[in-house]
């Protein structure tokens, strides 16, 4: 999906913090843009650019094209404030190390990057959604119009999703901003069930999308409707619609169209990129302009550790949360998940150190992880997907049902590891329900869902489990994070999040 447009409109530049001097690369305005179906989908692959790379014209907005939103800002933007993950002995921001250490506030430039790229993402997603709608019939077939609109209205729907789960009340945006007036500039928060709603609604929409595998070469990763689907059940989950949860998450299991791969480790390897098990990921390719997985070396060991590696070992397992040793030797997805040796590409010798996260190594860039990774990120994979199953299932009876065990075992037969109907079959809904999530915890490592999984529990879960962890500093309010300061400060009519007011 190679983008060949960036479309930048006066709320990009206004409400996500830029000056009125900046300059623009590119004067190309939206009338004069959208002609035919072409140029639908180059909006829309922008949209898309917008998950993991900005565009040329972005760089100065983002200071590094690096942290974007899945490529490693969600790591150390929300995970760092978990118990699995900590701040490494090269994460060098401050605001990144406060994270860690749950003493993050509202001017943290963390939550500023989170809000400022969701708000661009879903900026270019309504200014795709309004042109292509203009293209005359003539111009562009029925399919493509809509097929492009419900794409962008699924990555919309994905990022207002992350957006109301981190912020709570935030700005509901479903139009360009094409005029600089205080009552376009300066919107108010919509209550958190309005936003939830306008998601769904944007989800159901894309529903319509192509049904997986209609997708190959360059086109291989787009929104599909099993996406929609897939992610739809998850929004019920959050929203605690268990029956929805159950209904839509079954939809997608009896379409037949996933299925896991035999071997955890297909999930994560380069070859086998957007197969069965993938429902949605965001797509990288290393030495291509900066579009490659610096996940991989923000975790790798460093050449002090492993000569040759060149690791940068700024995202660390938080050793007290016990996730390392929450894994059976038997377990399959250990070895896959974490690495404790390696044989140095520049000395040939063998060396130990203590665990480091693994799953986005790509041995094709052996020396020059950063940036060079061409693993994907799954978004949401069709083992999640068995799980909120399983999930939904439990809370919809307050009890496991042979479904439920059979769903989650699925996950733990592919684990190489005991069913749980055969270790546990008699689990009460709150022993099973803990099962799940620590499922989740084994299964989705380094994958941006353990702090959505911990804060959609409660404040007191979150709470308790974090300090078990040794985290003490973490409090209620962690379960949302503040409105950026200067988010407050450039739009007057915008409210700090309640839990964060006072909270000294």
């Amino acid at each position: 999906m190679k983008i060949k447009l960036y479309i930048l409109s006066a709320f990009a530049l206004l409400t996500a913090c830029v000056d009125l001097e900046e300059t623009l690369e590119s004067k190309q305005s939206a009338d004069q843009f959208y002609k035919n179906g072409s140029d639908a989908i180059a909006a829309v692959n922008a949209v898309y650019e917008a998950l993991n790379t900005p565009g040329k014209a972005e760089e100065s907005l983002y200071k590094s094209n690096a942290q974007t939103l899945y490529n490693s800002l969600l790591q150390i933007g929300i995970e760092m404030a978990t118990d699995d993950y900590e701040a490494g002995p090269r994460a060098r921001n401050p605001h990144v190390r406060a994270l860690s250490g749950l003493t993050h506030d509202p001017a943290n430039d963390r939550m500023q990057q989170l809000w400022l790229q969701s708000y661009d993402l879903i900026n270019r997603a309504n200014v795709a959604i309004d042109g292509i709608e203009q293209i005359s019939d003539a111009d562009i077939s029925k399919e493509l119009r809509g097929r492009t609109i419900n794409e962008a209205k699924f990555l919309r729907a994905l990022s207002y999703f992350n957006l109301v789960r981190w912020f709570g009340d935030i700005p509901l945006i479903l139009h360009e901003t094409k005029a600089l007036t205080p009552e376009e500039l300066y919107v108010k928060q919509s209550p958190a069930d309005t936003v939830y709603n306008q998601i769904i609604r944007d989800l159901k929409a894309a529903e319509a999308l192509p049904a997986p595998g209609n997708y190959s070469g360059t086109d291989a990763g787009r929104a599909t409707s099993g996406s929609a689907k897939s992610l739809l059940a998850k929004v019920y989950l959050t929203q605690k619609d268990w029956a929805n949860a159950r209904k839509t998450s079954k939809e997608v299991i009896d379409a037949g169209w996933y299925d896991l791969f035999d071997d955890f480790a297909d999930v994560f390897n380069v070859e086998t990129k957007n197969g069965k098990e993938h429902i949605f990921s965001v797509q990288f390719k290393g030495y291509a302009n900066f579009t490659g997985n610096c996940m991989a070396g923000r975790s790798a060991p460093t050449n002090e550790e492993v000569p040759g590696v060149n690791g940068d070992y700024a995202d660390a397992l938080h050793a007290e949360g016990g996730l390392y040793e929450s894994f059976g030797d038997d377990d399959e997805r250990k070895a896959v998940t974490f690495v404790t040796e390696m044989i140095s590409p520049s000395d040939g010798q063998l060396y130990r150190f203590i665990p480091h996260i693994h799953k986005y190594y790509d041995p094709a860039a052996v020396g020059d992880q950063y940036n060079n990774s061409s693993k994907n990120i799954s978004v949401i994979r069709y083992a999640e997907l068995l799980l909120i199953y399983a999930e939904a299932l439990n809370e919809e009876n307050n009890a496991p049902n042979a479904e439920a065990y059979w769903a989650i075992d699925k996950v733990r037969e592919r684990a190489g590891i005991a069913k749980l109907s055969d270790t546990r079959p008699n689990l009460s809904a709150e022993q099973f329900r803990d099962s799940v999530f620590q499922e989740r915890r084994k299964e989705l490592v380094f994958e941006y869902q353990r702090w959505f999984d911990l804060s959609r529990r409660g404040a007191d879960y979150y709470v308790k489990t974090l300090h078990a962890a040794g985290k003490t500093a973490a409090a209620p309010r962690h379960i949302h994070f503040p409105v950026p300061q200067r988010e407050l400060d450039l739009n007057p009519n915008l409210k700090q999040n309640p839990e964060w007011i006072n909270y000294n």
